[in-house]
């Protein structure tokens, strides 16, 4: 079943493995981010996610950020006494053991992500592509057609790109809450 699904966000940082310390973000949506944002929305074992394409919609646009970050972690071994002896105290001073990291990250995000998936042998015998289609359709609130990835093309192209690649998929970016910085928002457009 092949489906597509348009996510946006103020802020992504798909995190380059080779940087530690300081999170440099690649320039578009790994695949394995895209498979792990379809997963969020149906995840079972009888069937794999495989990512065919991901459309850019947006320009691509990086920013830095800095945070605050804690470098300590509270120990298992000394949860666990302090839980048996009820005796200790069991958290982080922050204002000892905190760090300030820088981040460049994308903003004003902006894919279209084309995908279909594949059935495994972890399926239960009474498991079939329709019935996965069907509850895919379900969550996603699926529409019956959609051409996000052509809107998406024909906006980066046209001379309103800068003005429109918000928005280039029928979205309005005045009607979007966002409620947290590194939050993405999904919207299913179609299956076929």
């Amino acid at each position: 079943m092949a489906i597509q699904v348009e996510v946006w966000g103020d802020y992504a940082c798909f995190a380059r493995c080779e940087l530690k310390t300081e999170r440099v973000s690649y320039d578009v949506m790994t695949p394995s981010a895209a498979r792990g944002l379809l997963e969020s929305i149906y995840w079972h074992p009888g069937l794999r996610w495989v990512i065919d394409r991901i459309h850019v919609c947006a320009p691509i646009r990086f920013t830095n950020i800095r945070r605050n970050e804690v470098k300590d972690v509270i120990s298992a071994r000394r949860a666990k006494t302090v839980m048996e002896t009820g005796q200790g105290e069991l958290y982080l001073a922050a204002s000892e053991s905190i760090q300030q990291r820088a981040a460049m990250v994308l903003r004003d995000v902006h894919y279209v992500i084309d995908a279909h998936f594949d059935m495994t042998d972890a399926a239960a015998p009474g498991d079939n592509p329709g019935k996965f289609q069907d509850i895919i359709k379900r969550r996603g609130n699926f529409p019956r057609s959609s051409g996000a990835a052509r809107n998406c093309r024909r906006a980066l192209t046209s001379s309103k790109a800068r003005a429109t690649s918000a928005g280039c998929c029928g979205i309005s970016t005045t009607a979007i809450l966002r409620t947290s910085r590194r939050s993405f928002s999904a919207r299913a457009l179609s299956t076929a």
